[in-house]
């Protein structure tokens, strides 16, 4: 992937305490790294950044809305996507990242690349099935859902209930 000079973070020469840094990314950016699950993406991070002495305390917030297919029904909607991240990051011998939550960053290092732990923090936040409001709520007419609804086991369950287990579900009262 090419490297985008948009999404480093420069720490160097920022005095002790508190910065904000905005970012935003599109499908473009997802591209880069060959994902394409999004039909179209918007994305808005924040980061707060807290400078100390010999740690730097990332907090990183991304807003955004996305244009999904639906798992169910394959009918592209719109899904609003949030995820959050806090980083710590060290100063040490070797860079490291083995760990989820610190990031070890050589001496005498003065900015941070951020590409793959937004593209990380983001696909890391979807659901493994995003269904269509439209389904939940009954709203969505579509050939797909009216064919599923064919197949809906509950309603076969019901037609083929046997009456002989009323008097057992009246024990329960």
């Amino acid at each position: 992937m090419k490297r985008s000079e948009k999404h480093i973070l420069k720490f160097a020469g920022l005095k002790d305490g508190n910065h904000v840094f905005s970012y935003e990314i599109n499908n473009r950016f997802f591209y880069h790294f060959n994902f394409n699950d999004f039909n179209q993406s918007s994305f808005k991070i924040d980061i707060n950044l807290e400078k100390k002495a010999t740690v730097l305390d990332l907090k990183i917030n991304s807003k955004g809305l996305v244009n999904v297919d639906c798992s169910v029904s394959n009918e592209p909607f719109d899904y609003e996507l949030n995820s959050k991240l806090d980083l710590i990051l060290k100063f040490g011998e070797f860079y490291d990242d083995s760990n989820d939550e610190l990031i070890v960053l050589p001496y005498g290092s003065h900015s941070l690349e951020l590409d793959q732990i937004f593209y990380e923090m983001i696909v890391l936040s979807i659901p493994i099935k995003l269904v269509h409001p439209g389904i939940v709520d009954g709203s969505l007419k579509s050939e797909v859902v009216n064919r599923l609804s064919e197949f809906d086991i509950n309603k076969e369950k019901s037609s083929n209930f046997d009456p002989r287990w009323n008097k057992l579900k009246e024990l329960k009262k």
